[in-house]
């Protein structure tokens, strides 16, 4: 489904990855875990298109098996959905057209973009299996934090997509909102589709997530079944500090020692 080979790339003038290789197969679901600046967020452009890897030989970023897979098929296969989107998105756009406004990759309501009848009653569906269809016409500036989060992940699902990205799916909600959205994140998973979770927080990655990667300083650290990769000594050093982990029915914590 992903595959970087010996990818660089850079953000503005500061190198992040340097000769950077993974691959991530369809139906995987994936937790990427590490610190602030560790490159999380990059990964993601990257993934999105939203940055491109330095043209080097023998290098190539592939998504579904191609190096230049259209945007439109792209938004089709993979759902996003990101810190940056809530924060960037147009604040006046009803809730439904939120939804809506996934059919066509935008941000916000256009003249221009007419929804069918069959993709507005989709959108609806989709805001119902999120449990937000009731605020379809409330301005997104007006719902919380965690609807607005509940909402973008409907517009991501509105294509039906093979795979959900999602950068930080709890970061900023409160311990309701959270629970709510690992759950709904554990549906998505239920229905067999690839899951790759962004994050530096354990309470994030849900006991169907299966692999583990560790990243740092641009670099993949570790890489494997979740049970090996998230041991104390493991996440110790990644964060550099003391950490005791510990495993219930899937779900992990840690302490500071």
């Amino acid at each position: 489904m992903i595959e970087f080979r010996q990818v660089t790339a850079y953000q503005q003038q500061t190198r992040v990855f340097d000769r950077l290789s993974l691959r991530i197969g369809p139906y995987e679901r994936v937790a990427i875990l590490g610190p602030n600046g560790a490159g999380k967020s990059t990964l993601l452009k990257l993934i999105n298109r939203e940055l491109y890897p330095v043209a080097q030989e023998g290098s190539y970023l592939k998504l579904f098996g191609s190096e230049t897979i259209h945007l439109w098929q792209l938004r089709e296969k993979i759902g996003f959905v990101s810190h940056d989107l809530q924060e960037n998105y147009t604040p006046f756009t009803t809730a439904l057209e939120v939804v809506v406004s996934g059919f066509f990759g935008a941000i916000g309501a256009h003249e221009h973009l007419q929804a069918t009848d069959i993709q507005v009653e989709r959108a609806r569906e989709t805001m119902r299996k999120v449990g937000i269809a009731q605020d379809d016409a409330c301005l997104f500036q007006r719902l919380s934090t965690g609807q607005r989060r509940r909402l973008l992940l409907a517009r991501a699902l509105v294509h039906q997509p093979e795979a959900l990205i999602f950068d930080e799916p709890a970061n900023g909600l409160d311990l309701g909102a959270s629970q709510t959205m690992l759950a709904l994140l554990r549906s998505f998973c239920g229905e067999g589709r690839a899951l790759i979770v962004t994050t530096h927080r354990l309470d994030e990655v849900i006991p169907d997530i299966d692999r583990v990667i560790l990243i740092n300083q641009g670099r993949v650290i570790a890489d494997g079944l979740k049970a090996d990769i998230l041991t104390s000594k493991n996440l110790s050093e990644l964060y550099q500090t003391k950490l005791n982990i510990t495993e219930k029915n899937g779900w992990y914590r840690c302490w500071h020692d």
